[in-house]
């Protein structure tokens, strides 16, 4: 259900953005097409992934991709990555990498005769992290301050990570062999998680076409700035959230904390994460406020990988997404103009 806009909300425009300029609306809207169309361009056939992938990015979040192999889950990483022009590194998660190689790592300088920072990883403005569940626990613990604070400490020193950043992490499915569960409260600090799925046999064809000879990827220019997303992300910010929204968030998340089939409910981060969400999302409608049907949308994606389903759930095969969609459609929604 939809609610009318309130009678009083921001405006459009006013606060300025990363560039020292306000975008507006209308002008994340026209950034934000030129990255979608950008990632269509690679991703053939799943608009609702590359939307919610932008949303995350807008939100100042960050993505789970997990699927089988094959899917494209490090491709969809790789072309938001190659859409904006900023600092990108990807990183190979592997039974033996180490904390220090995603961190970084203090090395003595012999000619300087002092102890100099060796950033990891981590310091840029877009952090891939391919197959992050085949690396240990104490590895994947290493992004946990970053992915939270967007800041590492090494050796006492707090380095500050600069904005944009975001972590896009694609991993297998548990069960697969090699792999390891995330830990709850690395789960907790991503923003959505997303499962790509199969093509549908037209967007296949059309990939075997597109992909034949070479990789999308090689032909895919940047069509934004870091400046630019740093400036949607203050239009993002100022978007309206009406008390009855906000409490619909609340009501939700907090449905889940006493659900008889959930051993383990979201946090109040994860009403934090819908609520930015649910911001970013309204933004690429080109609307300034926020409607309950945008935190339905995106109650699946932002709160399924949070929780945990008790042991008669796992014996009935009820997993969490199937729990969130039942309270979406279970809880009242705010009355218009609330």
């Amino acid at each position: 259900m939809e609610t009318d806009p309130p009678a009083s909300h921001p405006a459009r425009h006013g606060a300025s953005g990363g560039d020292g300029t306000d975008p507006g609306l209308d002008g994340l809207a026209q950034v934000a097409n030129k990255i979608r169309d950008a990632m269509e361009s690679v991703i053939e056939g799943k608009p609702a992934v590359v939307r919610l992938a932008l949303t995350v990015l807008l939100a100042e979040g960050h993505l789970l991709i997990e699927d089988v192999p094959g899917v494209g889950k490090t491709m969809l990483a790789k072309a938001l990555a190659r859409s904006v022009d900023c600092s990108v590194r990807r990183v190979q998660f592997t039974p033996d990498l180490l904390p220090s190689d995603i961190t970084g790592v203090s090395a003595y300088n012999q000619e300087l005769r002092e102890f100099e920072f060796k950033p990891g990883p981590v310091f840029a403005n877009i952090v891939v992290g391919d197959e992050i569940n085949r690396a240990s626990p104490k590895t994947q613990s290493a992004l946990l301050e970053c992915m939270e604070e967007r800041q590492v400490t090494v050796d006492g020193t707090t380095y500050s990570l600069e904005p944009p950043f975001m972590v896009i992490s694609t991993q297998n499915p548990v069960e697969m062999e090699g792999t390891y569960p995330l830990p709850e409260a690395q789960r907790d600090r991503f923003t959505a998680r997303i499962s790509m799925g199969y093509p549908d046999p037209a967007a296949e064809l059309e990939m075997l076409e597109n992909h034949g000879e070479a990789s999308p990827l090689d032909r895919l220019s940047p069509v934004a700035h870091a400046a630019d997303v740093r400036g949607l992300i203050e239009v993002v910010r100022r978007q309206h959230v009406s008390a009855g929204v906000r409490q619909y968030a609340i009501d939700l998340v907090a449905a889940t904390r006493a659900h008889p089939e959930l051993r383990l409910g979201a946090s109040p981060r994860a009403t934090l994460h819908l609520v930015r969400a649910a911001r970013a999302y309204a933004a690429l409608d080109e609307r300034d406020y926020v409607l309950p049907d945008d935190v339905q949308d995106l109650a699946v994606p932002v709160l399924a990988h949070r929780l945990l389903p008790s042991a008669e759930a796992q014996m009935d095969r009820r997993r969490p997404e199937q729990v969130v969609a039942d309270l979406v459609n279970r809880l009242p929604v705010p009355s218009p103009g609330k």
